[in-house]
């Protein structure tokens, strides 16, 4: 039977790998802390639902921008200092939406979000290639490095929980989206102390150093696969676009949990397609559970759960399948491919999402969610039903047989 699976080495989680790990949440976790917090802030400063998904949309468009030069900053200079100072430039984006409250007219507000938001998906683009793609496999040994891109992958993962589930609670302490702004830079200076806690071993600069190459950024022959990926994903954006309470992003964490339990016991020796099959079908469940039962107490809360469970398995295979598909020294490559098309699709489906939605709300209890307008939401259902079916459809029919076929290990 053809499977994959991802062992487990106790001595991979030594000291420099958990603070790596660590800071590696807490970046990502600050950022999706803006998700739930940007959008109802700007509908009510009187941004039309098209600024706002514009506002969301074009963080996808910037974790692109470093890409083609990331291989020349990490050989150039200090790649640890690479990604310090990427994070710090995302602090510094945050703290511009924060000046942009008190000093900027209103007629200048917009573009100036647009340019912010920008360059924070920038900045976050250029610390994830080179932290999650770099700095965690360079410490740890070659056979470890396979289970090392799936433990940090997981941690981002997780920040998709944890990220808006910290916006909310804090803003439902503060009433402050300026708090919420200051706490999301809170733990990307911390991810930064615990970065700044790693001793790395100092590397000379390659010979032939290019200005700009996919090295680092994205793997071309992993192409199928990563639109398969956006069109997942995009999914999620357009689930998390809708106001929700913290229960949902606590049911996400539950999901995935239940995902990293089926991982290890449940798809240990199972089929190859299994798992991105069953993610598809348990978000399928999630929103048609969603689109008919709204309105039932209780049963409103397993389709958070399957939404975890699906993207968590599929998130874990569709990484193991882009290193598996990676030639010789891509394996830093292959995971920034993987990151940029999560992202991108989180970001696309944000877009749509919020451009469907026209209900300003920043914080919501499950019975406020259900006075939404039922026609928006149920349209923003069918648009994630049908995505999934495509999705299912173009991966069972042509994508898995391309990768068998295509990979390399």
């Amino acid at each position: 039977m053809d499977t994959q699976n991802t062992p487990v080495h106790i001595k991979l989680w030594h000291r420099e790998f958990w603070l790596m790990a660590i800071a590696n949440l807490l970046i990502t976790m600050s950022v999706y802390m803006l998700i739930p917090a940007i959008p109802p802030h700007m509908f009510l400063g009187g941004f039309s639902p098209i600024q706002t998904a514009l506002a969301m949309g074009v963080f996808g468009v910037g974790i692109f921008a470093f890409g083609p030069s990331v291989s020349y900053y990490i050989q150039k200079y200090r790649r640890n200092k690479v990604c310090i100072y990427s994070i710090l430039g995302v602090d510094v984006t945050i703290l511009l939406l924060n000046y942009l409250d008190k000093f900027v007219p209103a007629q200048y507000c917009f573009y100036a979000i647009l340019v912010i938001r920008f360059l924070m998906g920038a900045f976050y683009g250029l610390s994830q290639m080179t932290l999650s793609s770099t700095l965690i496999i360079d410490t740890c040994e070659s056979f470890q490095r396979t289970e090392a891109n799936h433990i940090a992958a997981w941690f981002s993962r997780f920040a998709l929980s944890f990220g808006p589930l910290l916006s909310l609670g804090v803003f439902q302490l503060s009433h402050s989206y300026n708090i919420v702004l200051f706490s999301a830079i809170a733990l990307s200076l911390i991810a930064i102390c615990l970065i700044n806690m790693i001793k790395f071993p100092f590397k000379a600069p390659s010979e032939n150093m290019k200005r700009f190459c996919f090295d680092r950024f994205f793997m071309p022959q992993g192409m199928w696969l990563f639109f398969n990926l956006i069109l997942i994903t995009t999914v999620i954006g357009l689930m998390i676009s809708l106001p929700r309470s913290d229960m949902f992003f606590g049911m996400i964490f539950i999901g995935f949990v239940l995902a990293l339990l089926a991982e290890k016991f449940a798809f240990a020796n199972a089929d190859l397609k299994s798992e991105v099959i069953t993610g598809i079908i348990s978000m399928g469940a999630a929103i048609l559970i969603h689109y008919y039962t709204r309105n039932i107490s209780g049963i409103v809360f397993v389709a958070p759960v399957l939404i975890g469970f699906g993207i968590g398995i599929i998130g874990s295979r569709f990484l193991l399948f882009f290193i598996k598909l990676a030639d010789h020294c891509q394996r830093g490559t292959s995971h920034s491919t993987f990151f940029l098309g999560w992202e991108t699709g989180i970001a696309i489906g944000l877009f749509v999402g919020i451009g469907l939605l026209r209900q300003p709300v920043l914080t919501a209890t499950e019975s406020e969610i259900q006075l939404i307008d039922n026609q928006q939401v149920k349209l923003t259902m069918i648009v994630s039903l049908i995505l999934l079916v495509a999705s299912l459809s173009i991966y069972n029919m042509f994508v898995h047989n391309w990768y068998v076929k295509n990979k390399n290990r």
